[in-house]
C-alpha cells in the first residue's frame, strides 16, 4: 500500500519566503517545514501499488495549459470550535480551477471515490494545537495582506507519502508537464 496525493511542487524560493512566515513564536504551532510545503489538488490516500499504476497513467493523459498563481492572505481551518490548520490563501484562478477538476476526474477514472470536500486551494503553514488566541489572532492581523506572485505552474506532481514520528515525508513520484502558455500577439 502507498498513501498518494497529487499537488503543486512549489518552487524553492517560493517555499523559502512561505519559511520565513514560520518563524513566529505561536504556541500550538507545529510548523510546516518548507520542503514540504505544497499545494494540494487531490488527496488520495492509500491504495495498493496497481491502483497507483492506474492513477499514474490517467494523470499522464491530463492536457492543459500552464498558468501563474498568486498566493494571498492567511487564514485557518477550524472544525467546530477547535482551529486546526493555518494557511496561505490563493487568489482566485480559475486555471488552476480547471486543472483541479482535471485532476479530480483522472483519479475517479482510475477508480478513487470522488471528492466530496470543496476544493479550498492553500499551502499549509502550520498544524495547530489549542493555540493561543490572541498571538493567533495578531499573526492573522499582522500577515493579512501577504502577496506573493505571480508563481509559474509548469507542472503538477504525484506524491507519496509516509508518516514518521518526525512528521510526514514526500517523495515525488512523478511529475506531469502543463503545456506551454499560448503567446499573446
Amino acid at each position: 500500500m502507498v498513501r498518494l496525493f497529487v499537488a503543486l511542487d512549489l518552487p524553492e524560493t517560493v517555499r523559502r519566503r512561505l519559511g520565513l512566515l514560520t518563524g513566529a513564536r505561536l504556541p500550538g504551532a507545529r510548523w510546516v517545514p518548507p520542503e514540504n510545503m505544497h499545494l494540494t489538488l487531490r488527496f488520495v490516500g492509500e491504495v495498493d501499488h496497481g491502483q497507483a499504476d492506474d492513477i499514474d497513467a490517467a494523470l499522464a493523459t491530463i492536457a492543459a495549459r500552464g498558468f501563474d498563481l498568486t498566493l494571498e492572505g492567511v487564514g485557518v481551518f477550524e472544525s467546530g470550535r477547535r482551529v486546526h490548520a493555518l494557511w496561505v490563501g490563493v487568489e482566485r484562478n480559475p486555471a488552476l480551477e480547471h486543472l483541479r477538476a482535471k485532476v479530480e476526474s483522472a483519479v475517479v477514472r482510475a477508480g478513487c471515490e470522488p471528492e466530496r470536500r470543496k476544493f479550498s486551494p492553500h499551502v499549509t503553514l502550520a498544524r495547530l494545537d489549542q493555540p493561543d488566541n490572541i498571538k493567533l489572532g495578531a499573526f492573522l492581523h499582522e500577515n493579512g495582506l501577504f502577496r506573493l506572485g505571480p508563481v509559474p505552474v509548469e507542472h503538477f506532481t504525484l506524491f507519496s507519502s509516509r508518516l514518521g514520528r518526525d512528521g510526514a515525508h514526500y517523495t515525488a513520484e512523478a511529475d506531469y508537464a502543463l503545456q506551454q502558455r499560448a503567446v499573446a500577439r
